[in-house]
């Protein structure tokens, strides 16, 4: 007899066992009975009406345009109040005004300071916030059902009784100032602000903040702006879930006891004047190696039924990675990590824009294929297979739009708002399944105008206005809006970014010196920087040991040759426990080296080789020439810098903006404000006004992150 373990120890039984099964399985496959089986995957099923639950309407008597929507499902609970007080209300001059106020809303009433708003909800388990998009201010509180006492309440502290507390506005103020240094290192942000000023003229939605006009605002024209715009007659509110219209209204009518009137008649939103022809706005942004490119027409209201049909055509150009832009830039050109399309959402015109970010050396060839891709959706029925997928694209993802109880309500209050038909949410995905191609060429073919796009493109001017002229005429402006001094070609320029001329370096202030510094996160101490220059006869060397709490800890060595230039950076360390690392040589003009590095996409390795310009500083060691630079009340440098945790070369700007007394553990001490740009974050340097040169505090704009000098 054999048993069952002669059975397993037999080589033969190991190796005939799989056969024996995949054969079983190519039989049972090739059976008859299975033949029956489809080859391919049923038709979708009809497209039927979006289910919501019941919504209840009713008017409180200060005008008070309530909607509840009731779910019983979750015990969740949250409400939506909007006014048409939008950006688009902003005054000349004031620009940011809208936001100001709506971010001051939550920001203590009722008796409540901020700090005890938070707390309240918090304390919960809750959220509140408020904000301004191009047509409506928002405010929202949600949480669950069993504190909808609660949660009315600091609704009705925000709109009804808001403080607006001197020092509330200042910090709100600084927070949209940072904001806007941030935007205006991004180069996507300053195309879309060139481009909306472009579309729609003095219109308001050409309107953008700017420093000045943010600088401009005072705690009286955020009061009148509050009087004037967020008044309960005319406004919405949208409460989702747990919740009926009897207690919505109940506890509406007790948040709001006392708050009467109507708002004063907002500015007409105007229409924008298409371009008579073609015109390249070309923002200059010295030393960019990519151009950020947009072109756009203006297209159609959010209320025009032919909305319907130009979502599904730019679904079909450029709504994702299976789109037409992104398919032939990126897959089959490689000129491209991504490029994308986009109609906006608006209660007046709004536009139909297609976007790039493209090397110098092909931002020309870019250009002309977006615009001949949007041209082809006017002139080329779009095929059956690519049409189907669009739409079933659109009206699939469509529901996940609608999963919680604040985006229902933020969906039917900005429907509402904009002046969309109240069955709008529920009868949307049937209106675009019900979208035909003769309706998407149709509804193109009234936005795209052959020959007449706005096209705007940020990028090195020098580099790229003698290619982009060759498609049309060349407008070269700052990334402020002004005309810009023409600029002239860098010396055999052929794509690459032309070399900025590096501020004049004197080494012999580069002295053997300790500096240590405290790490402070929200102000209070998170960790610690101690860097130590020392000198010898052939060589500065700097080495800085930098601990940042948990999440981080290593260890910079830097080389200058004497004369100033790097020669050598190394970098060891950890963060939040993963191995970095950082090995860069610089010589005959050339950066050789490898880094690993942690960012929100994971480790990334990378090896580099490639020329640098002279006079190239590594990012490492742009802190520590400080010292050795020229500074003045009018100081003003562009440094090229290479990075090596991302291998690539930038220009790192760095200029005077003022001058401040600055109190450090280490004292007090006059200083130059310079703002650093270029990099991933602008920064602010605090750098003594009287040599020896000392960065006293340094602070990136965005994070609340300081570093003070201790000694």
């Amino acid at each position: 007899m054999i048993t069952a373990r002669s059975k397993l120890s037999s080589p033969t039984m190991i190796l005939r066992a799989p056969l024996v099964a995949l054969a079983a399985s190519v039989a049972l496959f090739a059976s008859p009975a299975q033949a029956q089986f489809p080859t391919t995957p049923p038709p979708p099923a009809p497209i039927r009406p979006t289910r919501l639950p019941p919504i209840r309407e009713a008017t409180l008597p200060n005008g008070v345009h309530l909607l509840v929507v009731e779910s019983h499902k979750l015990p969740v609970l949250s409400v939506n109040m909007a006014f048409r007080a939008g950006d688009f209300t902003n005054p000349a001059g004031k620009e940011g005004l809208a936001g100001m106020t709506a971010a001051l809303l939550t920001k203590g009433g009722g008796g409540r300071t901020a700090e005890q708003v938070s707390e309240a909800i918090e304390g919960v388990g809750g959220t509140i916030g408020a904000g301004t998009g191009p047509d409506v201010l928002s405010v929202n509180v949600n949480g669950l059902s069993s504190d909808k006492d609660l949660i009315f309440g600091l609704l009705g502290d925000a709109v009804a009784r808001p403080a607006f507390d001197q020092k509330e506005v200042d910090l709100a103020r600084t927070q949209l100032l940072s904001a806007l240094r941030l935007q205006n290192s991004n180069p996507s942000a300053i195309g879309a602000r060139i481009f909306n000023r472009a579309l729609y003229g003095s219109l308001p939605y050409g309107k953008s903040s700017t420093p000045a006009s943010v600088q401009a605002i005072t705690r009286d024209d955020i009061l009148g702006f509050y009087r004037d715009r967020v008044r309960p007659r005319g406004a919405l509110l949208v409460v989702a879930g747990d919740i009926d219209l009897a207690t919505a209204t109940r506890l509406a009518n007790a948040a709001f006891k006392g708050w009467t009137g109507a708002p004063v008649a907002p500015p007409a939103l105007g229409t924008p004047v298409a371009p008579a022809k073609t015109e390249i706005i070309l923002v200059d942004r010295p030393s960019s190696v990519q151009a950020n490119i947009l072109v756009g027409y203006p297209a159609f209201t959010a209320a025009d039924p032919r909305q319907y049909a130009l979502t599904v055509a730019d679904r079909v150009l450029g709504g994702g990675a299976h789109a037409r832009l992104f398919t032939i830039l990126r897959e089959q050109k490689s000129w491209t990590y991504g490029s994308y399309s986009s109609v906006s959402d608006v209660r007046g015109v709004g536009d139909f824009t297609a976007a790039v970010q493209a090397r110098n050396d092909v931002a020309d060839s870019a250009l002309v294929e977006l615009l001949a891709q949007m041209n082809r959706l006017r002139t080329e029925p779009i095929s059956a297979q690519e049409f189907a997928d669009a739409k079933n694209a659109i009206t699939g993802s469509y529901p996940l739009d609608l999963e919680t109880a604040r985006q229902l309500a933020a969906a039917i209050a900005n429907a509402r708002l904009n002046g969309l038909p109240a069955d709008y949410v529920t009868t949307y995905r049937n209106r675009i399944a019900a979208v035909t191609p003769a309706a998407v060429q149709s509804a193109v073919k009234a936005v795209v105008r052959p020959n007449a796009a706005l096209v705007v493109v940020v990028g090195d001017a020098s580099v790229l206005r003698d290619r982009l002229a060759k498609i049309a005429p060349v407008r070269v402006v700052t990334p402020d809006g002004t005309p810009a001094v023409a600029a002239t070609p860098a010396a055999g320029a052929t794509g690459a970014a032309s070399a900025a001329s590096p501020p004049q370096v004197d080494a012999s202030k580069l002295v053997a010196s300790t500096d240590s510094s405290t790490i402070l996160l929200q102000g209070n101490p998170f960790g610690s920087s101690v860097k130590q220059l020392q000198r010898s006869a052939d060589s500065i060397t700097v080495t800085e040991r930098v601990v940042l709490g948990p999440v981080m800890n290593q260890t910079t060595n830097i080389t200058f040759s004497p004369k100033g230039d790097v020669r050598t950076v190394t970098q060891r360390g950890s963060v939040q426990g993963t191995p970095t690392k950082i090995d860069a040589t610089y010589a005959n003009g050339r950066v050789k080296g490898s880094a690993t590095t942690v960012g929100q996409s994971g480790v990334r390795n990378i090896t580099f080789d490639t020329t640098v310009v002279a006079g190239t500083v590594d990012e490492n060691a742009v802190g520590s020439l400080v010292p050795a630079l020229p500074w003045s009340k009018t100081a003003s440098f562009s440094i090229p810098v290479f990075s090596p945790g991302e291998g690539v070369a930038r220009t790192f700007t760095m200029k005077v903006t003022g001058t401040q007394s600055v109190t450090v553990p280490a004292g007090t001490f006059d200083t130059y404000v310079v703002e650093m740009s270029g990099g991933q974050l602008p920064v602010m340097f605090y750098i003594t006004s009287a040599a020896p040169y000392r960065i006293v505090k340094t602070a990136p704009v965005g994070p609340p992150l300081e570093i003070v000098l201790v000694r």
